[in-house]
C-alpha cells in the first residue's frame, strides 16, 4: 500500500544540568566554584530526501527522539551536546500538528531543511552564580526540558498535471503510453491504489510532470473508498486532465461520470473545480461497434447500427463542455489515436499558467506556541542598575528557544511579550523610549 500519510511522535533532547563544585587542590584551601555547563539537547530536524517518494518508513517506526545533552562535570568541563534526530521526508510532506491539524511546515519549493523542535538549552554551572558577596555558590542552573509533539506527516504529490476519473477510464494505460512510468494495468477497479508520476517529454516544447491519481468514485469527497487519500494529491497541480470512458464499455454515460467527479472535487476543495481542465475522451477504439457490416453513416455524419441512429458521443461531450471553455479530445490510449494533440495543448496551456507553486502557508509554530501560559514572570524596576527586569520561567523557557539574533525571532519574542501583557507592565511602570530592558542574559534598548 502506498504511505502517504503517517502519525509519529517526536521529541527533542533535554539540556543537561549544570553541576555544582568547587576547587579542590592541594595548597589551594578555598577553590572557587568550578562546575561545568550542560550541553545542549539534540534538535529534531526535517529534511528532504529526493530518493524518497512515500513515507513507508514512518508506518513501521513511529517514535523518534533526539540526544539528551550531557551534565556538566568538574573543572569546568561542559556536558557533551545531544545528537540532533534528523528525520528524511519526500518532497512535498506536510506537516501538520496532530490535535489542531494545523499546519506547521510544508517541505516544498525552497524549503529543504527545518528545525522543528529545537534541543533545549544546557544550564549554568554554579561558576556563573558568583558574586562578591556570594562567593561559594551552591546552585546550578538545570537544563531546559525536552519538547515533544504528536505530528501527522501528508505526502501531496507535486506533479503539473493530474489524471483524474472514475475508476478503469485508461489512465494508467495513457500514462504509460505519455511517459516512462510503469503502473500496473489490468481490467478491474481500483488497479492503481498507488498515485504515479511520470515525465512527459515533448519536441521542441518544455516537457511536465503528470500524475496518475487513483480512480475517484462518488461520495470521495466525503472520505469514501480511498477519497482523501487520492484528493489530497491533486491539490499542487497546476492543470487536471479528465479521462473518461466515451465508449461507455462498463455501462455508465461518460457525461454524467464528468459530472460527478466535478461536483467531488468542488466538495473537497472549491479552488480544485476551478483548476483549468481538458477532457480526454478515451477509448474511442471501442466506440464502433464490433460488427462492420452493421455499420453505416447517414448525410448528418450520424453512426446508423443495426438501421438505428447511434449519436456520437463525442459530438454529445463537446456540445455540453466546449461552450463551458473546456476542450475535448477524442483519444485512445490503447492505439495511441489523439494522444500527441492532447499533449502539446497541455503543454501550451502550462506556459500560461502562472508558474507560482502551491505551498501551504505554516499556522503552527512550536517555537513559539508551546510555552505555557500558566508559569510565573514578574516585570519590576531595578533602581539600583537603572533597568527594567523581566524574569520567570515562561521568559526563561521562550528566550531559551528562540533566537534573538534573527528578525523573525526577534519579532515573534515582541509578540510574545505583547500577547502576554508584559509591554503593558512595563508602560505601567513608567518605561520610557531607550530605557534598558533586562532579561536574564539578554538586555536590549525599549522601543515601541
Amino acid at each position: 500500500m502506498f504511505a502517504d500519510r503517517a502519525k509519529i511522535y517526536v521529541r527533542s533532547g533535554k539540556g543537561g544540568d549544570g553541576h555544582v563544585s568547587f576547587r579542590r587542590e592541594k595548597y589551594v584551601p578555598d577553590g572557587g566554584p568550578d562546575g561545568g555547563d550542560g550541553g545542549n539537547g539534540g534538535s529534531v530536524i526535517l529534511q528532504v530526501d529526493p530518493g524518497k517518494n512515500t513515507l513507508t518508513d514512518y508506518r513501521h517506526v513511529r517514535k523518534y527522539c533526539a540526544e539528551n545533552g550531557e551534565d556538566g562535570g568538574k573543572k569546568n568541563c561542559r556536558g557533551k551536546n545531544g545528537k540532533d534526530i534528523i528525520l528524511k521526508v519526500p518532497e512535498g510532506t506536510v506537516v501538520k500538528e496532530a490535535e489542531s491539524g494545523r499546519v506547521i511546515i510544508d517541505m516544498s519549493g525552497d524549503t529543504k531543511e527545518y528545525v522543528l523542535l529545537k534541543g533545549g538549552r544546557g544550564g549554568n554551572g554554579n561558576q556563573h552564580y558568583a558574586t562578591s558577596t556570594m562567593q561559594a555558590p551552591k546552585y546550578a542552573q538545570p537544563g531546559q526540558p525536552a519538547r515533544e509533539l504528536d505530528l501527522f506527516l501528508e505526502l501531496k504529490l507535486i506533479a503539473d498535471v493530474g489524471l483524474i476519473g472514475f475508476p478503469n477510464v485508461g489512465k494508467s494505460t495513457f500514462l504509460s503510453r505519455t511517459t516512462n512510468a510503469k503502473p500496473e494495468i489490468a481490467n478491474y477497479h481500483f488497479t492503481t491504489i498507488n498515485p504515479h508520476l511520470g515525465v512527459v517529454d515533448l519536441k521542441d516544447r518544455n516537457g511536465f510532470v503528470l500524475a496518475d491519481i487513483p480512480g475517484l468514485i462518488e461520495g470521495a469527497s466525503d472520505g469514501a473508498g480511498l477519497g482523501h487519500q487520492f484528493l489530497r494529491h491533486i491539490e499542487r497541480t497546476k492543470m487536471l486532465i479528465h479521462v473518461v470512458d466515451a465508449a461507455s464499455t462498463e455501462g455508465r454515460n461518460p457525461l454524467e461520470d464528468i459530472e460527478t467527479i466535478n461536483e467531488e472535487l468542488k466538495k473537497y476543495n472549491a479552488d480544485l473545480a476551478s483548476r483549468p481542465q481538458v477532457i480526454a475522451a478515451n477509448k474511442t477504439d471501442a466506440i464502433i461497434p464490433s460488427e462492420p457490416e452493421a455499420v453505416d453513416i447517414d448525410e448528418n455524419g450520424n453512426l446508423i447500427y443495426n438501421d438505428k441512429e447511434v449519436k456520437d458521443p463525442i459530438q454529445l461531450i463537446r456540445e455540453r463542455y466546449e461552450p463551458q471553455g473546456i476542450k475535448v479530445f477524442p483519444i485512445s490510449a490503447v492505439t495511441g489515436e489523439g494522444i500527441e494533440e492532447l499533449l502539446y495543448y497541455v503543454a501550451n496551456e502550462l506556459e500560461h499558467i502562472e508558474a507560482k507553486p502551491i505551498i501551504f502557508e505554516q499556522e503552527f509554530n512550536p517555537e513559539y506556541e508551546m510555552v505555557s501560559t500558566n508559569e510565573p514572570y514578574s516585570v519590576f524596576y531595578d533602581e539600583a542598575e537603572n533597568e527594567y527586569v523581566i524574569e520567570g520561567p515562561r521568559i526563561e523557557k521562550m528566550l531559551g528557544y528562540t533566537n534573538l539574533d534573527s528578525e523573525k525571532g526577534f519579532l515573534f519574542f515582541q509578540k510574545f511579550l505583547k500577547e502576554n501583557g508584559i509591554l503593558d507592565e512595563l508602560e505601567n511602570l513608567g518605561i520610557k523610549e531607550g530605557d534598558t530592558v533586562r532579561m536574564y542574559g539578554f538586555a536590549f534598548d525599549y522601543y515601541k
